[in-house]
């Protein structure tokens, strides 16, 4: 028994305050998305929804262990990240994806519609109509894209009936969305049937391609120079004369073979301890430069390359603001930007020069991450060609008949509130990024233009001169 004006012991302050924290029970509505999340018990479960559809969304997660002090929910998720729903004031809460930057905003709402729970028609016509108004209600950029949604729908609904086939329905869903050349959009029939776009001129890289870039990045690292690896080979760092540092990430996911998540900040974290060393990071043998290379990143988590911007300052700073358009009339109505920063890891930090490698394979979460290096001190110099101009989360959605597609919905702004979105982030130096000439001479003239500048900002020789 507690004495009477004594402090309630903590496990009985936890306690009382799950008591009393608002039950997440019921559904709620996303700000933005196009998603209905709906709490019952220990389950979670989405619906994406339209103003012509509603059907099972992509995730479904399973409680785990009790309410946090302030009702905060976790759940995991088969074959994906876990997330939590916070409360967030009265009918109002905050879903978070682990792997994900920033927060989504949840408003209570009424209960499930009914045709959220009803087998869904899978007319071709139906399916069209879903993926068109999925479209017309989320994707930002079709004023920049100089494309009229209105218009594709009156040229191709008309060529779709009850009796069109599988591939026909492919070629035109195909052919309403590659106009766009953008990486984020992406239709996925089976196995042998599937679409993702990509910017003009992108050429996908190749085994034989990454396998040249490979013996032209070991050729001018040089023949004494060796190149340690972790993460399955996607985290590489090399010690280059003059104390410079040489930091390659090829992606952002995939660490490890057979785990999730947490298994991949798991060796992230390894990587970043064994590469960001007390003696690497201050005192008279501390690096004077670093090279980071995304220029062939495939993308991944935004919050592991929050991790790793981390380790490269010594004060939190502002990495990016992040929107998603959120009104399926209005293109350029947005959430308010909520606001990302990076924050200084407790351990060794470098926080010296640096200059940043990248090129039009530089995707998705490699974009981000480039983003999020910008507001640091002091800047790092961008070296190659602008990057592949995609950084959304990519909407996941299924159609009726059983595809999946996905979209992009979200702007990432800088404090200024620019975007890069399509262009992609340009470089302060250009360099040309693995040219067949350079690849067929094993020269890497980005990573000589990298090394040239930090070699002339320390003062110490040009390497190779």
């Amino acid at each position: 028994m507690t004495a009477c004006g004594a402090p309630a012991p903590a496990t009985a302050r936890a306690t009382a305050a799950r008591a009393a924290a608002p039950s997440l029970d019921g559904v709620w509505r996303t700000d933005g998305y196009g998603t209905l999340v709906a709490l019952h018990g220990r389950t979670l479960t989405t619906y994406d929804t339209t103003a012509v559809s509603c059907l099972p969304g992509g995730v479904t997660g399973t409680r785990t262990g009790a309410p946090g002090p302030d009702g905060t929910l976790r759940f995991t998720l088969p074959d994906a990240a876990p997330l939590t729903v916070a409360p967030a004031g009265p009918d109002r809460a905050r879903m978070a994806f682990a792997d994900n930057a920033g927060h989504r905003a949840l408003r209570r709402t009424g209960p499930l519609p009914k045709r959220c729970t009803a087998p869904p028609p899978r007319d071709p016509r139906a399916v069209f109509d879903v993926f068109w108004q999925t479209y017309a209600e989320n994707y930002p950029f079709f004023r920049a894209k100089r494309i009229d949604w209105d218009a594709v729908r009156a040229r191709y609904r008309p060529r779709i009936t009850a009796r069109t086939t599988h591939a026909e329905l492919f070629a035109v869903l195909r052919a309403m969305i590659e106009p766009l050349h953008d990486a984020h959009t992406r239709l996925v029939a089976g196995p042998d049937r599937w679409f993702a776009g990509r910017r003009p001129g992108t050429v996908l890289p190749t085994p034989d391609f990454t396998a040249r870039v490979d013996a032209a990045l070991a050729a001018n690292l040089g023949p004494h120079t060796a190149l340690r690896r972790w993460a399955e080979g996607k985290l590489s760092y090399a010690d280059l004369p003059g104390r410079i540092g040489y930091f390659r990430i090829t992606q952002f996911a995939g660490y490890t073979k057979d785990g999730g998540y947490a298994e991949d900040t798991a060796e992230l974290d390894r990587a970043l301890d064994a590469v960001f060393t007390p003696a690497r990071t201050r005192g008279p043998g501390a690096l004077r430069g670093l090279i980071v290379d995304v220029r062939l990143n495939g993308g991944g988590s935004d919050a592991l390359g929050l991790r790793v911007a981390a380790r490269l300052t010594g004060r939190p700073y502002l990495a990016y603001r992040k929107r998603v358009r959120n009104d399926p009339r209005d293109p350029a109505a947005f959430t308010r930007p909520e606001p990302v920063t990076v924050r200084p890891h407790p351990g060794p930090a470098y926080t010296g020069p640096i200059a940043v490698l990248t090129g039009r394979l530089t995707i998705s979460a490699g974009e981000t991450f480039t983003q999020a290096l910008m507001g640091r001190s002091p800047a790092p110099v961008r070296i190659g060609e602008n990057t592949q101009g995609v950084f959304s989360d990519i909407l996941d959605r299924a159609l009726p008949n059983g595809w999946r597609f996905g979209l992009p919905d979200e702007e990432f702004l800088t404090a200024g509130g620019r975007t890069f979105d399509g262009a992609g982030i340009p470089p302060d130096v250009r360099a040309p990024v693995f040219p067949a000439a350079d690849l067929a001479a094993r020269r890497d003239s980005a990573l000589a233009r990298a090394r040239e500048l930090l070699a002339a900002r320390n003062g110490s020789p040009v390497p190779g001169r």
